[in-house]
């Protein structure tokens, strides 16, 4: 996986010890302008105009070299700017903005709405260099108007590493920011660019090199996480091969269902058939088993004690064992309920030999048996097989205390997912925290698949995901250390 994800704070070290090491400030300055510069001349229409909107600090001093080199080539480029290039506050961003004036970049300084309406009806494209990764919260005038103007405009917009307005660590923005066509991102990728609001804010997302230190300073960082691509997936899924039988692929059983959640099960066991398992089984409660095996004829089901509430009696404990142990992966939790025979059932089954994913209500469970505290239990979810935990935010808040304040963002959700496979410390156990963007989080690396479509966005989907992973896992051959980029699928 070559797509790194770094945060803010850690793209500021990457660039204090490229300082360090040899690469003035003002160079990687100007080498983030000319990236912006060089996407832009692909861009811009022949004899077009082209106007950059710069704030005050670093991002738009990036603005001010691309106007400058532009200006060089004789492209029609007008730079808007809060204050005269002699009154912006920081250093490097007054240098090259002077020097971009001094070559005869036009410069229109703090216009009223009006004016910038005016500018922007003549532009084909307009470049955000406003607000860059350090900002958070809400933009401050004269930088929410012309965010405003921008959106309305209907001219092509290309962001310099981040849309003003989002933040790039948590993908989510106070107020209304800029809607891009492109961004154009320096040396790595940020959890914000690809994730929650970032996703439609962002665009097409080009990821810009600084310089050959930063290129080595990067790749010595210790990642956030890393972005999977499809051939990044080449090495963990054994090519198809016709020698094979029901047999050959993998058993997978799936435990869930309840008189109230019919549907979950159904779906699951559907998801890990069609995913390529040779052979599933579902274990449902008895009152449920006439209805689910009358519509999914394919599939045996299982009928298994229950109590009154529809949901698995105690006495369905020793039986959900013993299936589980004749398999090669078991899927609990969809459709299953919180009751005293569930969370027996998702225990015990915690403490089988075989690899064991846990979706939806057996999540809860566990949540039960640990009082919201899993990152406090460790001992109950170290084991020898493979683990796979699938939360969604608010499950995955209550999995660690957060209840009544789950993960907000993506790497909210990663953070708190770390706190889980940290406290366990083993290479078996993998959360896959679904959201807008999902990570899927081991103790050594987190891999984030590239997102689906908002259509996933619904009941099921997940319980279709549960089913998927546990069709792969179920394959003899997945090594343990090839979870998280497995579960990214």
């Amino acid at each position: 996986m070559k797509h790194r994800i770094v945060t803010a704070a850690q793209m500021k070290e990457i660039e204090r010890a490229g300082n360090a090491h040899g690469l003035p400030y003002l160079q990687m300055m100007e080498n983030a302008g000319l990236a912006a510069y060089t996407q832009l001349r692909a861009r811009l229409p022949q004899g077009g105009a082209l106007l950059i909107v710069c704030g005050k600090g670093n991002n738009g001093g990036d603005g001010w070299v691309a106007a400058e080199a532009l200006h060089a080539k004789g492209v029609a480029v007008t730079v808007v700017s809060p204050v005269e290039p002699n009154d912006i506050q920081g250093d490097l961003a007054r240098v090259v903005a002077k020097s971009a004036q001094a070559a005869g970049v036009d410069i229109v300084v703090a216009p009223p709405r009006d004016k910038v309406v005016e500018l922007l009806s003549g532009t084909d494209v307009v470049v955000d260099a406003m607000l860059g990764t350090g900002f958070h919260g809400t933009p401050r005038a004269p930088f929410d108007i012309w965010i405003g103007c921008i959106n309305a405009s209907g001219a092509r917009v290309l962001s310099v590493d981040v849309p003003s307005g989002l933040s790039a660590q948590t993908g989510l923005a106070d107020s209304e920011c800029v809607i891009a066509d492109t961004t154009v991102t320096m040396l790595v990728l940020k959890p914000g660019l690809l994730s929650d609001s970032g996703r439609d804010a962002c665009g097409a997302i080009i990821v810009a090199p600084l310089a050959e230190q930063t290129e080595r300073l990067a790749i010595e960082a210790d990642p956030v996480a890393w972005r999977a691509d499809l051939d990044d997936y080449v090495d963990v899924l054994e090519p198809a091969s016709n020698a094979v039988d029901k047999f050959s692929r993998g058993s997978v059983l799936v435990v869930g269902g309840s008189t109230r959640f019919v549907g979950a099960p159904m779906m699951a066991a559907m998801a890990a058939a069609r995913a390529g398992a040779g052979y599933v089984t579902l274990a449902v409660p008895e009152p449920v088993a006439p209805i689910i095996q009358a519509r999914m004829m394919e599939i045996p089901v299982l009928a298994l004690p229950a109590g009154r509430d529809g949901t698995f009696s105690s006495e369905a404990i020793r039986l959900v064992a013993e299936l589980a142990e004749k398999r090669t992966a078991t899927l609990v939790g969809p459709g299953m309920r919180v009751s005293s025979g569930t969370v027996g059932v998702v225990s015990r089954l915690l403490e089988t030999k075989v690899p064991l994913v846990v979706d939806a209500d057996g999540l809860n469970c566990i949540s039960r048996l640990t009082s919201n505290r899993a990152d406090e239990f460790p001992e109950l979810l170290r084991r020898a097989a493979p683990l796979v935990l699938t939360p969604h935010r608010r499950e995955l808040g209550r999995l660690v205390g957060l209840e009544d304040t789950p993960p907000a963002s993506l790497t909210a959700a990663m953070e708190a997912a770390r706190r889980i496979v940290w406290a366990d410390g083993g290479s078996e156990l993998t959360v896959v925290a679904k959201g807008s963007a999902t990570a899927c989080v081991g103790v050594d690396v987190a891999v984030l698949p590239k997102p689906g479509p908002a259509a996933l966005a619904t009941a099921g989907s997940g319980d279709v995901l549960g089913g998927v992973i546990a069709a792969f896992l179920a394959r003899s051959n997945v090594d343990n250390e090839d979870i998280p980029v497995l579960c990214s699928l």
